[in-house]
């Protein structure tokens, strides 16, 4: 009998330790997941940001504007513009 107890003691200790560890790992990987989210939160904000950075550096009247004063670039007059049909398209007049 002595032996039995000795043995379910030896279990239920072992179980304990066993419960007891896995539940700070979970506590670990759960501040691990609130750190890895915050981040993700922080790299949609800066993808955002970079977005809208982005369209305005690709705004028509900044490309103009640059077209014009760094390069001496210039509109033509429309009497110069001529369209030219897409490639492989059938049209007709």
């Amino acid at each position: 009998m002595l032996r039995l107890n000795l043995v379910l003691l030896a279990v239920l200790t072992a179980c304990a330790l066993a419960l007891v560890t896995s539940q700070h790992q979970a506590r670990k990987l759960y501040v691990e997941l609130q750190k890895e989210q915050e981040i993700a939160k922080q790299l949609e904000v800066e993808w955002g940001q970079l977005q809208l950075e982005s369209s305005t550096w690709a705004t028509h009247a900044r490309v103009e504007k640059l077209a014009v004063q760094a390069l001496g670039m210039r509109v033509p007059p429309a009497s110069r513009v001529q369209l030219v049909p897409a490639a492989g398209r059938d049209e007709k007049p």
